[in-house]
Order: C-alpha cells, then structure tokens, then sequence
C-alpha cells in the first residue's frame, strides 16, 4: 500500500509538459570568478566589481551559458530558481552583453514586473550595467506622469522656433530614447496604446519576472499584446515592397517573416527570444501557453519545484506562561545552509513560531488577544536587527503598526508599508529601512516579491501565509546569496497541523523542542492593555474621519 502511494505521489509530481521532465539543475554549476567567465566585455566586468560583485552565482552562471555561450539563446529559457539567488543579475548581465555591439539605438529589451517596487529596484540593476557599454536604460511604472515617462522613453528631432522647413525634405522622426525598458503592465498598455513613437516593431529580447503572478492576474491582457506586437509583419516567405518601405516613426524597420524551416514553422523569425523567472513558477500548460515560448528550457534547482535552504534542522520553542500551568508552542525554527553552499561555517536560521497550548480554557486567549505581545517580544529579544513583519491584508498591516505606536518605550523604529500607500510614501519608507534609520517593516504581501534589501536579518510571519508559494517568497527577503538569516512564524493551535503539512512540499519535515520563559511577555501586560484602549480609540476615530469625507463628498455630488 505505501509503494503504491509512493507511486502515485511520484506520478502526481511529474510535470504534464515534457519540457519540464529533464531541467538543467543550476545546483550542478558553482560560482565563477569573473576574470574566468568566457566572452564578458571587459567593460562589464569593471562595471560589476563597482557594484562589488567579483563571481557569479550558479543560476547566473548557468544562463549565461545558454544565452552567451554554447547555448547561444537557441531556446527561451523559463527559471526556477530560490529567492535570493540571483535573478536579476542573470538575465540583466546578458542582455546587456549581447546589445552592446548595437549600432543604431530602438527598444530592444524589455522587462516587465508586476510591482512597481520591484521595477525600480531592477531598473537600478541594469543602470549600474548599461552605461559601461553605451545602453540607456528606461522606466515605465507610473511613479512619475506619462508626460514625463514619454519624454525620457521617445527622442524628438531638434527643431528650430521661426525657421520653416520643406516637409518634402524633413521628415519628423520620432525615435527611441532607450535600449532597455523596464515595465509594470499597466504603464507599458499605456504607452502602447497611446504614446506616439512607441513601437515593440524592434523588440529583440523579453523578460518576464515573476511570472507566476503576472500570468494569474490579467494585466490587460499585456502579454498577448506584446506577443501580437512582435509577431510576423510578414505574410508569405518574403517581405513586399511596401514592407521595405522606411516606417512611420524613422527609417529602420524590423521585417519578421514566417518561419519554414524545421523547429521555426509557423514562428516568427527572427524570433523574440524570451526569458520567464519565477522562485515558484508554474507548471499549468495553459498559462505557460500564453507565452508562445520557443522549445523551451527549464533551469532549476533540483526535482522539488518548490525549494527551501537545504541542511534544514527545525525547532519547537515554549514559552512558560505565568496565569496556568500551561506550555505553549511559539516557535518552529529552521538552522540551514545557503542552497548555494557545499561546505561552510555561516548558518541560516530561519524560525517559525507556532503558538499551541495544553490549557483547552486558556488556548484561544493566549493565540489570538496576546498575540502582538509576542511579536513585541521577539522583536525586543532581536534587539534592533533589521526586520520584516508580514501580515495577511493591509488593514491588518495598518492596524498593527497603530498597535505597536502606543507602546511606551518600544525602543524600536517601525514603519507601515503596503500597497495602499502612495508611491512616494513607499519609496522614502524604503530608503529609510535601507539606510538603518528604520529597524522593522511591517508590510502586507506588497513586499513579498523579488524585493531585495540589504542586510535584513529576520522575517516575521505574524500571520501564518495560506500557501506555501507565499510562505517561500516572504521567507526569500532574508537569507539571500549566502547571507544568514531568520524567518519566524506565528500561529494558533489549530493552524500547526496545516503548516506542518505546508512545510512538507518544500520538502521539510522535522520539528525538535526549544524552550524559553515567558516572563517579557508578562511583564508588558499593563502596557499591551493600555495600546489596546488606545487603539480602539482611534479606530473610532478614524471611522468618523471616514465617513465626514464621505458625507462631504456626497453632498458635493447633489450640489452639482
């Protein structure tokens, strides 16, 4: 009976597309100085020993490979690789190398991300790169106006004020400002739809980063767009003479026939090669679909798709509570190596709290009302490590942050962050939490992906993620190439079995026993009963707030 359960779960994991049945293992290739890394432009290597990067990881190495080197991006490539493990130099560094011997500047590459954090910190990759070899990098996320976005992205001619031209023998070309486009979906429709100059015509490179959300949520529908944009212009085998006639929007024009030969009939050629990257990427045939990828290549790391620190050990820590001879289970702690490591010293510990209790009357008072104080002490017990607490909604996020305002004498500096607050507001909390002058985040899932802050020590979980998709990328802000670092996790007796059963599809399994007092947490119970008032307080206040806007608002509707 267990052989066949074996079997069947065996079955169950095997990938309905064949493609995805043979991955190349990015955990076979180590890092690669770059004084040996073969066909790197000198140029670049200068530019990232700036950045103070002196090797490639393995995913970085392995891509190069098949875009640079023998592969020579015969293949799009989909990417399957943890958190933290280096993405977005992989596909930054060469793409920057393969444009660098452009002579004529269009919009060749580009980028899209589902937030606008994480375009920002990505188009920061590429800006440090570019430059060195004569690329310009561009950004279309809607943090500043389209009017703004439209003068960086697209290059007008110089023209004179009083000085008439013949229109037989100047032509107003509008061209491209940039090489590179780094894009969130919306923004880039925008552009598409209604910005003069605007063309994909030359697209010669297409990265989609987390595509697992981008392909879940419709974006307007962006992506058959793009691949509608960048498809044949030509109807037979060879182009017409209107089509080699110069375009609109200056003389170069990009001429996509039909493929005929083998592996490129019924494609567009020369083909737009494409990159997808994901630390959870999809196995649904549908939504890969979308993508029209070209005999596609999986890297990833090992047989289990989703992937967590491998020496993983884990721990149980009860806290003694004072009011009943009670035990209660607060955390499950993980100690393991970077996936990237074989042999070393440095340990990452990531820790989850559980919170479980064998007094049945006290359980529910103890999980839920005293939960914040429990967060209050473990970021007391951090003392000052820089930190993110992950919610379940912005409400909870919001509320939370207002909680921990009214306690005296926290000692620690904490800032609200999600995905309702204006870009602005974001951008300085962000470079705040960056710079020290912010010791703790406490974010919704905003900052769940691909965001990458130096030095972060801790993630909280302070509500427990409902799939172990989310679990993995929040727990992916620490700990990143090689560093250490600790993810916590909070939760209630009811949700231990689930997480436990979550914990298991990324391969984890063992849970020990580590015990602590609970006399920090007795301790702020005057104090932790005061917030509480308080926030209710302004709650309330902040409901009648609310609703004058609304009545205001609404009053202004009947006068008009």
């Amino acid at each position: 009976m267990e052989e066949e359960k074996g079997l069947k779960k065996e079955k169950k994991n095997i990938p309905v597309l064949p493609w995805m049945r043979n991955p190349i293992d990015i955990t076979t290739f180590d890092q690669c100085s770059l004084d040996l890394l073969p066909f790197i432009d000198p140029r670049l290597v200068a530019a990232l020993k700036n950045m103070s990067i002196t090797s490639l990881f393995p995913v970085q190495l392995a891509v190069w490979q098949e875009t640079i080197g023998p592969g020579s991006f015969e293949r799009d490539l989909c990417i399957n690789s943890p958190t933290g493990s280096g993405k977005t130099l992989a596909y930054a560094l060469p793409i920057v190398q393969m444009l660098s011997t452009r002579a004529v500047k269009c919009l060749r590459a580009l980028v899209v991300l589902p937030t606008r954090d994480l375009a920002l910190q990505v188009k920061e990759v590429f800006s440090a790169l570019a430059p060195a070899v004569g690329l310009s990098v561009g950004l279309a996320v809607g943090q500043s106006s389209i009017s703004d976005e439209i003068s960086e992205l697209i290059k007008k001619p110089n023209v004179e004020y009083g000085i008439c031209y013949d229109p037989e023998e100047f032509s107003y070309e509008l061209q491209s400002a940039v090489d590179i486009l780094v894009a969130t979906p919306g923004r880039l429709m925008d552009h598409i739809n209604n910005t003069d100059g605007f063309t994909l015509e030359h697209l010669s490179y297409l990265v989609v980063d987390e595509t697992d959300r981008l392909l879940r949520e419709a974006y307007q529908s962006w992506l058959p767009t793009v691949v509608q944009l960048t498809s044949s212009s030509v109807d037979g085998n060879f182009p017409s003479a209107a089509d080699l006639l110069p375009c609109t929007y200056g003389s170069l024009k990009t001429i996509r026939r039909m493929g005929t030969e083998r592996g490129f009939k019924g494609k567009a050629y020369p083909r737009l090669a494409k990159m997808v990257l994901s630390a959870t990427l999809t196995q649904d045939p549908s939504k890969l679909a979308q993508l029209d990828l070209h005999h596609p290549l999986l890297l990833t790391t090992g047989e289990r798709r989703y992937k967590l620190p491998e020496e993983l050990k884990s721990f149980k820590v009860h806290w003694l509570k004072l009011c009943c001879a009670s035990t209660l289970w607060i955390v499950l702690r993980h100690e393991c190596l970077p996936y990237i490591a074989k042999v070393q010293t440095t340990v990452i510990r990531n820790q989850h709290f559980v919170a479980e209790s064998d007094c049945a009357m006290q359980s529910e008072l103890c999980q839920s009302k005293l939960k914040p104080l429990y967060l209050v002490s473990l970021l007391q017990s951090l003392q000052g490590e820089k930190s993110i607490v992950f919610t379940s909604s912005v409400e909870s996020t919001h509320r939370l942050c207002t909680l921990l305002k009214f306690f005296d004498n926290l000692q620690i500096e904490f800032k609200e962050y999600s995905r309702l607050q204006r870009q602005s507001v974001r951008s300085k909390t962000l470079r705040a939490f960056r710079s020290g002058q912010v010791q703790v985040l406490i974010s919704s899932d905003a900052m769940t992906r691909g965001m990458d802050v130096e030095g972060v020590r801790n993630v909280i979980n302070y509500d427990m993620p409902a799939y172990i998709k989310t679990f993995i990328h929040r727990a992916g802000r620490t700990a990143r190439a090689g560093l250490s670092g600790c993810c916590f996790t909070l939760m209630h007796k009811d949700e231990v079995k689930r997480f436990k059963k979550m914990l298991q599809k990324a391969d984890c399994n063992s849970c020990p026993t580590y015990s602590a007092s609970s006399e920090v947490i007795e301790s702020l119970r005057s104090v932790y009963t005061s917030a509480l008032e308080k926030l209710r307080e302004n709650v309330e206040s902040e409901k009648f707030k609310k609703s004058k806007i609304r009545l205001k608002s609404s009053n202004m509707r009947k006068e008009k």
